[in-house]
């Protein structure tokens, strides 16, 4: 129960995850750092768990991620509250704060933005990452509300449906020329590839489909961890890779990108929209343009 969670403990242990160690929790609460250590271990024997790993910088433990999403869902509600009552520091903007993969932002979800309702005044913090882990940032308690690729809420969120966002197999013509004239199944297993970073494996799963699992995309590959940047090392040849339909298309009409003989294969990623379970006006009208915009730009 609440009552059993005293909330200058919760705050605290947001501070010290927030500020990363007890001595500059300490500072941003103008207490001591005895003092922080003493509400943690408070909170620690209160809930019977550990919730803190003692690192630089520290990390809350599953338990304790528990506990800062907590805090910061009792902080969003208390200035709503505050807004509601007339006692809001005067000027003060909403902030929201959302986890979005780098092709939605490249894409379709800046718009979004523009598109929110600006009363109450609203500010975005925007986290970059990938859809598949987009949640974990939910979990931890870092953000409000994610685009992801799972349709499995987080404790303590809701989830709505947004739509597939299709992806292209592309190279450019050149690429295509030079390095694409045998079966693809084999081929792709041999030449140059362009990734996003280390944790994409999203052309290795397109050729283990196409190799029925015997074999992942070529260690010849190219980092390069934006979207933008992607795009363009695909159209430069520097390898093959699965496209964003709307960064793709133009690209294709030009003659910049030819896609891969692959009929039938393009790769839908289904995503959706979570958020954390709050009563908060604010989330709710950032969740109803989204969901709107998504709607009519993404697959059904």
């Amino acid at each position: 129960m609440m009552t059993d969670l005293p909330l200058d403990q919760v705050r605290t242990l947001l501070a010290v995850v927030d500020e990363g160690t007890f001595d500059a929790a300490a500072g941003a609460l103008h207490v001591t750092p005895s003092a922080i250590s003493q509400r943690v271990k408070a909170l620690e024997q209160r809930t019977g768990r550990v919730l803190l790993l003692r690192t630089k910088p520290v990390r809350p433990t599953e338990s304790g991620e528990v506990l800062v999403r907590l805090a910061r869902q009792v902080a969003r509600l208390e200035h709503d509250a505050y807004a509601e009552l007339g006692l809001a520091d005067s000027g003060e903007p909403i902030r929201v704060s959302v986890a979005v993969n780098a092709d939605s932002l490249a894409t379709w979800f800046l718009p979004v933005l523009s598109r929110v309702p600006q009363e109450p005044r609203l500010c975005f913090e925007l986290r970059r990452e990938d859809e598949d882990h987009t949640a974990a940032l939910l979990r931890e308690g870092v953000v409000m509300a994610a685009v992801t690729s799972s349709p499995d809420p987080v404790p303590g969120c809701s989830v709505r449906s947004l739509g597939r966002m299709r992806y292209l197999p592309v190279a450019a013509p050149d690429f295509a020329a030079h390095h694409l004239g045998g079966p693809l199944a084999q081929v792709l297993t041999e030449v140059p590839v362009v990734v996003f970073d280390r944790r994409d494996d999203f052309q290795d799963g397109f050729v283990r489909r196409l190799t029925r699992g015997r074999s992942g995309a070529s260690a010849l590959r190219h980092y390069v961890p934006t979207s933008e940047g992607f795009v363009e090392a695909v159209a430069a040849g520097l390898g093959w890779g699965l496209v964003p339909e709307p960064q793709a298309d133009p690209l294709l009409r030009d003659g910049r990108l030819v896609g891969i003989a692959a009929p039938g294969r393009p790769v839908d990623v289904p995503l959706y929209w979570q958020q954390w379970k709050l009563d908060s006006p604010a989330l709710a009208l950032v969740a109803d343009t989204v969901t709107a915009t998504a709607a009519g730009t993404l697959r059904v």
